[in-house]
């Protein structure tokens, strides 16, 4: 005959204990859900969290291109595409020596660091790489020539930031800036406000090229919302 099982009741207290214990496993992250507000580049966005809080979010494992550096614009562009104003959830990683969160976007379901790598927009970042599978995506966007790939030399933003591998940027991307600054001599003009812009492209040429700052105005990093829109 069945005997009847004997259940005990477990004190609140040990359950609390048990709750601090998983948290420390590996693989239980710590998670941030709120609404993108801002993409700086192609691997940092601030994110607006419950009670109107205002996170910095630096995407672990990659890096993508500076803002100046061929493709900044648009690994930026690319990002935002995928997450501007869009609610998403972070697995957090880290907090970096600049006080960002270093995490993992995921929106909708998608992986957007592993994203922007699938789509040549950024680097797998070799420093702080734990996911070895990155680097077969990076390969497969390389053989592809996907986004920067097309360039024949790229190169790797954290070579360019300290001035390339031999302490100086390379003639030829000195030449590009030299060209880069001849086209904005000859194309910015007179024109200074919104109004004036005849498209978005033209509103985003006279922010990045020239400078014009005020044609954005709550500093998103897109000028003229009547032409461009948000994320677009």
């Amino acid at each position: 005959m069945a005997t009847t099982a004997q259940f005990k009741i477990i004190p609140p207290a040990f359950l609390v204990l048990l709750l601090f214990l998983y948290a420390d496993l590996p693989g239980a992250a710590e998670l941030l859900e709120g609404r993108v507000v801002g993409v700086h580049d192609g691997d940092t966005v601030t994110l607006l969290i419950p009670g109107n809080q205002q996170v910095k979010i630096r995407l672990a494992q990659i890096d993508a291109p500076e803002s100046d550096q061929a493709f900044g614009q648009r690994s930026r562009q690319s990002l935002s595409d995928m997450v501007f104003n869009k609610n998403i959830r972070v697995e957090k990683e880290t907090i970096d020596k600049y006080g960002r969160t270093v995490g993992t976007i995921f929106v909708a379901g998608l992986d957007a660091n592993r994203e922007q790598i699938k789509r040549g927009m950024a680097w797998t970042y070799r420093k702080y790489m734990h996911d070895q599978s990155l680097l077969q995506i990076e390969e497969e966007a390389r053989l592809a020539k996907a986004g920067l790939w097309s360039d024949p030399n790229p190169m790797p933003p954290w070579e360019y930031r300290h001035g390339g591998k031999n302490g100086s940027v390379p003639n030829q991307v000195a030449l590009k800036a030299e060209l880069t600054n001849q086209q904005v001599n000859s194309s910015c003009g007179s024109k200074h406000y919104c109004r004036e812009m005849g498209s978005c492209e033209e509103a985003k040429l006279y922010l990045t090229q020239c400078g014009f700052s005020r044609l954005d105005r709550d500093g998103d990093g897109i000028p003229c919302e009547s032409l461009c829109g948000h994320g677009k």
